[in-house]
């Protein structure tokens, strides 16, 4: 995983990305030539490049073909079959305080969550628990950084940029592999 230091790219940069279907949605698997950039999930597919678009407004966005194909494959296969960890070349993008964050929700095993406040402790800032909550509302690489693994501190499910339901769903079909 080479974290790259900004979400901004370059005009020349070139976005490989292709949308399926599954059982969270419709879905989509993103790459630069450092790594997977973006997994999001909606309802509409059409949305999905939109904001793709936006989270990449300088890049090049090419539909998979026969040159090249993103992650999706790949992606759809852990969702569908439930395996431990998605294990792909990441492009982190955001902060270094972020890229931390992101780095030690890799490490939560799953079938397990942990607090936001768990996760300031394990990054040694104990007190950053809403800015833990922040970046995880900045993950755009939704499975491969389990954002869905963090709760709050009662154990209650909270925030998930892509829906609770898509979080209850990830985390109960984790629980049962």
């Amino acid at each position: 995983m080479v974290p790259r230091g900004s979400s901004k790219t370059s005009v020349q940069e070139r976005i490989h990305f292709g949308i399926g279907k599954c059982s969270l949605g419709w879905v989509l698997a993103a790459s630069s030539e450092i790594g997977v950039c973006a997994i999001f999930f909606h309802d509409r597919p059409n949305l999905l490049v939109a904001e793709l678009q936006k989270k990449f407004p300088h890049a090049r966005l090419v539909a998979d073909g026969e040159d090249h194909l993103s992650p999706l494959t790949e992606v759809t296969q852990f969702l569908e079959l439930g395996t431990e960890r998605l294990d792909l070349p990441l492009d982190l993008g955001g902060t270094a305080f972020q890229q931390r964050v992101w780095l030690t929700l890799r490490d939560i095993p799953a079938g397990s969550t942990a607090s936001y406040t768990d996760v300031a402790k394990r990054i040694d800032s104990p007190r950053a628990i809403r800015a833990v909550a922040a970046a995880c509302a900045a993950n755009a690489i939704a499975v491969a950084i389990p954002c869905h693994r963090v709760v709050g501190r009662d154990g209650r499910l909270s925030g998930y940029r892509w829906g609770l339901d898509r979080k209850r769903f990830l985390l109960e079909r984790e629980a049962s592999v």
